[in-house]
C-alpha cells in the first residue's frame, strides 16, 4: 500500500509562505499530475514528499508511515529529474545499477533487476553504450531505469520531459504511461505543460500561488473548470472569454462553429464577426474573429476556405458556455 497523504501542509521560507494549509491524498497506484505556472509551488510540494525540502507545518505520510522527519533514503521513493544526472564515464548498465551496487546488493540480484528494467524500457540493446552515445529520449529512459530497479513505493517525476524536443516529448509521454501500467506503482508527476497533464494523469491537481484550484480527472477539469484560472490554463488553444461588468462567460474554441456547419443545438446563439487571422495547422485550423467587443478563437477541422478580412457568421450552443 503506497498512498501519499498531505494533511494541512505548509511551507515557508522565512516570512514568505509558498504553500499554506494544503490537503491532498494520492491513492495507491494512482498517476497524479501536479500542474500550474512557474512559481505555483508544484516542485516544492514534490520535493517535500521526496524529503529534499522540510515541511514547515502539517503531516506527510507515505503508506502507513509519517515521514516528516525521515531522510529521503528512508522513504522508499525514487525521483526522476529533468536533468538526467547520468555518469558520463559509465555505460547504461552501470548507470542503472549504480544505486543497487551502493547498497551492496548481490551481483546476481543486481543483474536480474537491471535486465528486467532494461526490457521494460527497451534498453536491452543499449546496455553497453555510454550516455554520450544516446539520444535525449534514451538518456531519460536510463534515468527512469535507475528509478525502476530500486522498486520504490512511489515514483516522483519533476518535469522530466522539459529538455526534450516536441517529437521526443510526445513519444516519452507514451513510454511513461506504459511504465505506469507495467509497474503499477504510485506516480506523482510535476509539469507546467497542460498537454502532459491531460494525457498522462488519472487525476490532475491545478495549483496557483501555492493553493489548489481544482482536483479532478482530465475530463472533469476540462469540461467543468472550477474557476476562470483553471478554464484558461487547461485547454489548447485556451478558452474564449467574453467579459462583462459583473461576470465572465467562457466557451471553448471547438464549441464555436461557422454558421451552416453546426450540429443540432439546444440553445443556439449567433453572432457576426470579422476574421483577423487564420492559422492553418494541417489537421485543424484556428480562425481568430473580432466580434464587437470580443476576440474569439474558432477551431475547425482541416484546411478552411475562410480568409483574413472575411465577415462570417458564427454559432454556438449556450449550453456549452461557462459562467465565472
Amino acid at each position: 500500500m503506497a498512498n501519499v497523504k498531505l494533511s494541512n501542509i505548509s511551507k515557508s521560507y522565512g516570512d514568505t509562505k509558498v504553500i499554506e494549509n494544503l490537503d491532498l491524498e494520492v491513492s495507491d497506484n494512482e498517476f497524479l499530475v501536479l500542474v500550474g505556472p512557474s512559481g505555483c509551488g508544484k516542485s516544492t510540494l514534490l520535493r517535500m514528499i521526496a524529503g529534499l525540502e522540510g515541511v514547515t507545518d502539517g503531516e506527510l505520510s507515505i503508506g502507513d508511515r509519517v515521514v516528516n522527519n525521515l531522510e529521503p533514503k528512508d522513504r522508499n521513493i525514487a525521483m526522476v529529474f529533468q536533468n538526467y544526472a547520468l555518469y558520463p564515464h559509465m555505460n547504461v548498465y552501470k548507470n542503472i545499477s549504480f544505486g543497487l551496487r551502493a547498497q551492496k546488493m548481490p551481483k546476481d540480484d543486481i543483474d536480474k533487476k537491471v535486465r528486467e528494467g532494461a526490457e521494460i524500457l527497451e534498453l536491452t540493446e543499449l546496455l553497453e553504450r555510454k550516455p554520450a552515445e544516446l539520444s535525449g529520449g534514451q538518456r531519460q529512459r536510463v534515468s527512469m531505469g535507475r528509478a525502476i530497479v530500486r522498486d520504490p513505493d512511489v515514483f516522483l517525476f519533476d518535469e522530466p520531459l522539459s529538455n526534450l524536443d516536441a517529437k521526443l516529448r510526445s513519444s516519452m509521454r507514451i513510454e511513461i504511461k506504459k511504465l505506469h501500467e507495467t509497474v503499477k506503482k504510485t506516480i506523482i508527476y510535476v509539469t507546467h505543460d497542460q498537454v502532459e497533464a491531460m494525457t498522462l494523469a488519472d487525476r490532475i491537481v491545478i495549483l496557483k500561488d501555492g493553493e489548489i484550484q481544482q482536483i479532478g480527472t482530465p475530463m472533469e477539469v476540462y469540461k467543468k473548470p472550477a474557476n476562470k484560472f483553471v478554464a484558461s490554463f487547461i485547454g489548447s488553444p485556451e478558452m474564449n472569454f467574453m467579459e462583462y461588468p459583473d461576470f465572465s462567460l467562457g466557451i471553448r474554441p471547438e464549441d464555436i462553429y461557422i454558421s451552416g456547419t453546426e450540429p443540432t443545438m439546444k440553445r443556439p446563439q449567433k453572432l457576426d464577426g470579422d476574421v483577423i487571422l487564420v492559422e492553418t495547422l494541417g489537421a485543424e485550423s484556428l480562425i481568430r474573429v473580432n466580434s464587437g467587443n470580443h476576440d474569439l478563437t474558432v477551431k475547425v477541422n482541416g484546411i478552411t476556405k475562410v480568409k483574413t478580412g472575411d465577415n462570417i457568421s458564427l454559432v454556438f450552443d449556450k449550453e456549452e458556455m461557462h459562467k465565472f
